[in-house]
């Protein structure tokens, strides 16, 4: 063990000396009560960058007024109308056929639903559906990653490879398995390049296929970027390596782009970014800039027409819900998608990754407390660690991270601490000037989070 890691060590001075400024239980929820661009106001009138868009998902920050005007026109002349007994209406038709006109690659038709927590649960059970009509019902099983965030329906939870879904609720469901995590910087063995450790990886997916048998598997779900995960970029080959893993043994590609979609990792989608074709492909969050629930699953070719065959054989699909393509929610969607394009938020994102990515960068070099700065586009983690050299973790107890995060709102900033590892995804019209106020904020934020470990005994 190390000498330096608080593992060896009585942590009860730490945690102490760690938690003198209140927690958010001692201090009651922060109340925000407004918000304009990137920036959030509290009832107190303090002022925050909004370096998370909320959950990830307000990519167009908060106060764009043609989000707000179509909802109220859309309510004014179709408040409601259901999808069901083929019925539709012209938003969700007009905002399907934009996402099939868009996507990464070829889709054959979009399934509404309201969260990215429904939509991954509709693509489970589509996925069972598949292989049903393909008359090989006994292909049920998942494979997700390992600290993969999912949803919290009981599928999508399941799916998720994190103990807070699971703990407590008797989950995972039978028939969902986790592999590793790839994240190269936490999870490398010494001497392993970053080539050999994807070889590994997938090595390993392989060997889980067959061990379970490739005739029991229905998917395999990833993100382009984990992000709940903490942010995690996977190495150069590892996802290649898994599509052909998957053509190889029949095994569908799903792909959750809740957080990926619509610009945040430099294209629409996450998927083209990082190469993917799937097969099932699931948005939400920035789908309508967080200003309306909306989730959308988009369809290959291959899932429609099992689709197709099956409810033709069964008489009816028996997957419905209330809300799906509700017409407000499909007609401030499609208006996004208006905005994302006119003002080409892909492309400002690409102009932008260096400035954010980059100055994040520089300040880990400035601070020992920062083990590892990784992210794509306007999306990044920021990982602190006890020992940047030897990669060594603070441990759980000390809750350095979540230390940072209170600490960052006393100076207004709001990230994200997920462990110990400080998420950053602000909204995509973040400006230069405000990419260096974030930046000053988090520094002043690191070198007080580095003072207040060093004065607990932690470093």
């Amino acid at each position: 063990m190390r000498p330096n890691s608080l593992e060896a060590r009585d942590l009860t001075g730490v945690v102490h000396g760690l938690t003198n400024l209140k927690t958010h239980q001692e201090r009651g929820p922060l109340v925000i009560e407004s918000g304009k661009g990137v920036w959030v106001t509290d009832t107190d009138g303090r002022r925050y960058i909004e370096a998370m868009s909320g959950l990830w998902c307000a990519s167009l920050g908060w106060g764009e007024e043609r989000l707000a005007d179509v909802a109220a026109q859309q309510m004014k002349k179709l408040a409601y109308y259901h999808l069901t007994n083929h019925r539709s209406h012209p938003p969700v038709i007009e905002l399907a056929e934009k996402l099939i006109s868009i996507a990464p690659s070829p889709m054959a038709r979009v399934w509404f639903a309201s969260t990215g927590s429904e939509a991954n649960d509709c693509a489970v059970r589509l996925a069972w559906y598949h292989w049903h009509a393909q008359g090989q019902p006994e292909k049920r099983k998942i494979i997700a990653h390992k600290l993969a965030y999912h949803g919290n329906t009981i599928v999508s939870a399941s799916m998720s490879g994190v103990d807070y879904n699971h703990n407590g609720f008797g989950l995972p469901l039978p028939g969902f398995l986790h592999v590793e995590c790839p994240h190269y910087w936490k999870n490398g063995r010494p001497g392993e390049t970053e080539t050999d450790y994807a070889a590994r990886l997938v090595g390993e997916l392989e060997a889980v296929i067959l061990a379970e048998g490739p005739e029991t598997i229905a998917a395999f779900f990833t993100e382009p970027v984990l992000a709940a995960g903490g942010v995690v970029v996977p190495p150069a080959g590892y996802l290649d390596g898994v599509q052909a893993l998957l053509a190889k043994y029949e095994i569908l590609l799903g792909v959750d782009e809740v957080v990926t979609g619509f610009g945040r990792i430099g294209d629409m989608f996450g998927s083209t970014t990082m190469g993917l074709k799937p097969d099932l492909l699931v948005c939400a969050k920035a789908l309508s800039s967080a200003y309306i629930p909306i989730s959308a699953l988009l369809l290959s070719p291959r899932v429609w027409d099992s689709m197709v065959t099956q409810s033709e054989r069964l008489g009816v699909l028996g997957l419905t819900m209330t809300y799906s393509g509700h017409p407000v929610a499909t007609a401030v969607a499609r208006e996004a998608l208006r905005i994302y394009e006119e003002d080409d938020i892909p492309g400002r994102v690409r102009r932008l990754e260096e400035r954010f990515l980059g100055g994040l960068r520089a300040l880990a070099n400035k601070h020992a407390i920062v083990g590892e700065v990784r992210g794509k586009g306007l999306l990044a983690g920021v990982e602190l660690a006890c020992d940047r050299t030897g990669k060594a973790p603070f441990p759980r107890e000390a809750k350095v991270g979540p230390t940072a995060q209170m600490i960052g709102e006393t100076h207004g900033l709001m990230f994200r601490a997920i462990g110990d590892t400080l998420a950053f995804c602000p909204p995509l019209i973040i400006s230069e000037g405000e990419i260096d106020e974030l930046l000053a904020r988090l520094d002043t934020t690191l070198r007080q989070t580095a003072e207040t470990v060093k004065a607990a005994g932690a470093m």
